[in-house]
């Protein structure tokens, strides 16, 4: 057998090696899609989405950091000076009955997205990333990761109108515009929809 082909059984068993480590290690925290993610090497990457405690006194803090940080930058990207998310307390945070999940990179957590069930309806309340790790598809999986886990008919999302970055991930993700209104605090918004078949 010549030396390619060792080379190419050797990736595709590993591979699946660490899909399976990943997905066993992890409680099947862990998508598939990511597990299988190939680098030059097959070398896991360290990451991990689980769901978080945000009763918890340190995670609360530690979703509350990556909120701030987060929300800071999207205030700047829309030119808001009064922007509400900034003003959630951890307290809000640690009280929330809402599902918080996070992005895990190194040990630490990258990004939050926080959802809310009701019935067959999914709502995303929050997606957030710590601009230390901005421009790494991590939105893009915590999304993907939800639609994954839940069942659902309708997921529905809100933001705002002037943040087109997140407009159109939203878009990639199959979610449409169907309403846009102006709240009391000013900054205009829009309500993405994504229908499913269960």
């Amino acid at each position: 057998m010549n030396t390619e082909v060792n080379k190419s059984l050797k990736r595709t068993k590993n591979s699946w090696f660490i899909a399976l480590a990943s997905l066993i290690l992890t409680n099947n925290f862990l998508p598939l899609n990511v597990a299988l993610e190939s680098n030059a090497d097959f070398e896991p990457r360290h990451t991990m989405i689980n769901k978080l405690d945000n009763s918890n006194e340190d995670v609360g803090n530690k979703i509350f950091k990556v909120f701030q940080n987060s929300y800071k930058v999207e205030a700047q990207l829309i030119n808001a000076s009064n922007f509400p998310p900034l003003s959630r307390s951890i307290k809000d945070i640690k009280n929330s009955e809402t599902l918080f999940y996070g992005f895990y990179e190194n040990g630490c957590i990258s990004g939050v997205i926080e959802v809310v069930v009701k019935g067959n309806q999914l709502e995303i309340d929050s997606l957030t990333v710590d601009p230390k790790y901005f421009k790494k598809g991590i939105a893009g999986q915590l999304i993907s990761y939800i639609l994954d886990l839940f069942e659902f008919t309708e997921a529905i999302v809100e933001t705002a109108v002037a943040n087109d970055p997140a407009i159109n991930l939203y878009k990639k993700y199959g979610f449409v515009e169907f309403k846009q209104w102006t709240p009391a605090h000013g900054i205009r918004k829009v309500a993405m929809s994504l229908k499913n078949d269960l």
